[in-house]
């Protein structure tokens, strides 16, 4: 690991003169280095010349992106900065992939985070997530896991899309002293003085305050996430129900459930279950716009899950006839499931919900853990934006204009898979523990027990 007085030798040689705000991060040792940028504050040019202070370290580097075009400014310094340290290198023209080799044989590689099997190869010393808050949770994850075998480091920089999802939940996090080793920093527009000489109270940053929202400016210039105000789950975090094993496989040994809640104009939703000692997985989901049951039932039939569906639940709407057969007929018909459902109320389905995503303070694990795949819920939980349209899309409580929670009711929108999580809960769980039931369960047809 690079010293101070390498560092500043480094930084000596590029001519560069860090900013306060970007001279913290270069010298943090932190294994985890995540920056909230502002448009225009260099955090590229950051990222960049981080990697270069710690390229004796290793002999393998990556740039990481959601595509190979947003690894190219980050490239395009690395090969600036090897010239100004008279480091003899070779550097492919593109970057779809691309490539840096130095004399010495250190190896700079672009990969794309939309080729998952290509960040599954080699192990990296360092990795740098260029724009990484439009990688996925899902990315994330993987990078976390390669430099795991050569206990390498990640540094993450981003602008905040929105101050939904992981980078902004991790950002917070990390701001305090964590389990995982991280740190987090803003590094606001105004902190790049070249083009702001003024610095927050520049004539143009106060021009672009002037032009947008409280909170648009605050997360796209201060680097500062603003969480929206009235979600119902405000005990859901990626890090604790999602977390480093998000990415895990269903147990072709156990049994499924199916937790359903129909939907045509809005979403359809199936949350797939298993239960494991007194843990839910919810390792799988179907959610969809657009499609009736049948069409459900037939995507459900293609997973490798479904010859282990053993039941299920649904919104007790389901046993209404509207013109046509009643849901719970059709999956009774069409997938030989049968699905059992009861009257949940809203605020009792809500607090059932919360007592699964509480982390119990003995064992510091919550007892529900939802797939990193399961965007839906994911999303309507406040984790991520909506899957469908990148907008934020949470089940929230009615709200005024100053944001104050008002009445006792969330509003009925957003909240699809959540309702089916709920059913699924009551009715396999019950509301209490003392009232935990085997659920009765209507078998494949010739299926033997």
């Amino acid at each position: 690991m690079a010293n101070q007085a390498q560092i500043d030798r480094i930084l000596k040689e590029l001519s560069f003169c860090p900013t306060p705000a970007q001279e913290t991060l270069l010298y943090d040792t932190s294994r985890i280095v995540l920056v909230a940028g502002g448009e225009r504050s260099g955090k590229s040019r950051t990222g960049a010349i981080k990697l270069l202070t710690r390229l004796i370290e290793g002999k393998l580097y990556w740039l990481v992106a959601a595509d190979y075009a947003r690894t190219k400014a980050e490239f395009d310094y690395l090969c600036e900065g090897l010239e100004k340290l008279h480091f003899p290198y070779v550097a492919s023209k593109n970057v779809d992939p691309g490539e840096i080799i130095t004399l010495d044989n250190v190896r700079i590689v672009t990969k794309s985070a939309k080729d998952p099997h290509r960040l599954a190869m080699e192990a990296p010393d360092g990795i740098v997530g260029c724009e990484a808050s439009q990688l996925t949770y899902e990315d994330y994850l993987r990078l976390r896991g390669r430099v795991a075998e050569k206990r390498g480091w990640l540094h993450l920089s981003g602008t905040f899309e929105s101050s939904l999802g992981w980078y902004p939940e991790h950002f917070l996090r990390w701001q305090f002293p964590n389990a995982d080793g991280a740190r987090s920093y803003s590094l606001p527009s105004w902190s790049n003085t070249v083009i702001y000489p003024g610095g927050r109270t520049d004539p143009e940053m106060l021009a672009l305050e002037a032009s947008c929202s409280k909170e648009w400016f605050s997360e796209r210039y201060g680097g500062v996430p603003v969480p929206p105000s009235g979600r119902v789950f405000t005990e859901f975090s990626n890090a604790i129900h999602v977390g480093l094993g998000g990415l895990f496989e269903f147990d072709p040994s156990l049994d499924i459930y199916l937790w359903v809640d129909p939907g045509y104009g809005h979403y359809y939703a199936v949350e797939v279950v298993q239960k494991r000692g007194e843990h839910i997985y919810i390792v799988d989901e179907v959610y969809e716009r657009g499609l009736v049951t049948s069409d459900i039932i037939t995507v459900c039939q293609q997973k490798p899950w479904w010859k282990k569906v053993v039941g299920g639940a649904v919104d007790v709407a389901a046993l209404q006839h509207q013109a046509m057969p009643a849901v719970v007929e059709v999956w009774l018909k069409e997938g030989k499931l049968h699905l059992r459902s009861q009257k949940v109320r809203i605020q009792d389905g809500i607090e059932r919900l919360k007592t699964f995503l509480k982390v119990n303070s003995l064992t510091g694990q919550p007892a529900i853990h939802i797939n990193a795949n399961c965007k839906g819920l994911i999303s309507e939980l406040g984790g991520c934006p909506s899957p469908e349209d990148g907008q934020t899309r949470v089940y929230k409580w009615r709200t005024d204009r100053e944001g104050n929670v008002v009445g006792e009711v969330p509003d009925d929108k957003n909240c699809d898979a959540i309702k089916a999580t709920i059913y699924g809960l009551v009715d396999l769980m019950g509301y209490s523990t003392a009232q935990r039931r085997q659920p009765i369960i209507k078998f494949f047809p010739g299926k033997e027990r």
